[in-house]
């Protein structure tokens, strides 16, 4: 892969393709006479997908490279969050919805397919002081029982919680490992994963959560160690470290996919995939 260029290629393929198909809102796929590779044609036709953010790199890597194998196929993916993109997945208006997170009880009529983990890793202001906390101190920092740096073994410094907004599926993992749902006390919610990475870069007093793949290599924040163990691939994978979550493709229960959105699930759950999502940042299950 070539990086951030790909990907922007990417992102410009997928533009070329909203354009061309007009897909609109959570985007439905625009070409129902898509050939079947039974017929002998090469295959071809539109996927769309819509949901996480936290799962963009590895979407658009495994996306990428699909369509270098097939050139006739266009996947478009609409980073809306994990709770739009169980929604579409249900009303059909994307063939494959994207959640970082399990589907819930209510959630019903629909099927998961497990792709890749994800560790979240709670992130801090390097002037904060901090370097570890225990998870039992994480979830007494959001539900507001503890207010400053100091606390905790960092400086003396009010805190400011920064999360996600409501229907995220970062948040929703956050908050029910963390034992925090409906309990948090958040100055900031905002809609990604990187203006959560800013907005506690930018602020001394701010201590937020992101996904691992996010995370990873970004400067000025420090990723904290929750009793005592890294956020990292090895960790996430033997269950050592608490926060985590997986990566799932949801689809509609019943629903026949186009022989291309097959030919993605197929690959994205493959073991040749493995190098992919490791280099997206996320943990292979293989």
């Amino acid at each position: 892969m070539k990086g951030s260029r790909t990907f922007k290629a990417l992102i410009s393929m997928v533009a070329v393709a909203v354009l061309a198909f007009a897909l609109v809102g959570c985007g439905g796929s625009g070409d129902s006479g898509n050939d079947s590779p039974s017929s002998g044609s090469a295959l071809s036709g539109t996927v769309s997908m819509n949901g996480s953010t936290s799962m963009e790199k590895v979407i658009g890597s495994l996306a990428e490279a699909l369509m270098q194998e097939n050139p006739g196929v266009t996947v478009s993916y609409d980073a809306t969050g994990s709770g739009t993109g169980i929604e579409c997945a249900g009303n059909g208006s994307a063939d494959i919805g994207l959640a970082s997170r399990s589907l819930k009880d209510g959630e019903t009529g629909l099927t998961s397919v497990k792709v890749a983990l994800d560790g979240i890793a709670v992130i801090v202001n390097p002037e904060s002081g901090v370097e570890d906390l225990t998870l039992e101190q994480v979830s007494d920092i959001f539900s507001g029982k503890i207010t400053n740096f100091s606390q905790v073994g960092g400086n003396d410094i009010e805190i400011s919680c920064i999360g996600r907004e409501s229907g995220s599926g970062t948040r929703d993992g956050f908050e029910s490992i963390t034992g925090t749902k409906d309990a948090c006390k958040l100055d900031q919610e905002l809609t990604s994963t990187g203006a959560v990475i800013t907005a506690v870069s930018s602020s001394k007093n701010a201590i937020g959560y992101a996904s691992l793949s996010s995370v990873e290599g970004k400067k000025g924040v420090t990723a904290l160690t929750v009793n005592g163990v890294a956020c990292s691939e090895s960790t996430v994978k033997d269950g050592s470290y608490a926060i985590q979550r997986p990566f799932i493709l949801v689809l509609k229960e019943g629903a026949q996919l186009s022989p291309q959105a097959q030919a993605f699930v197929d690959f994205a759950t493959s073991p040749e995939t493995a190098d992919l999502i490791r280099e997206a940042g996320a943990v292979p299950l293989f």
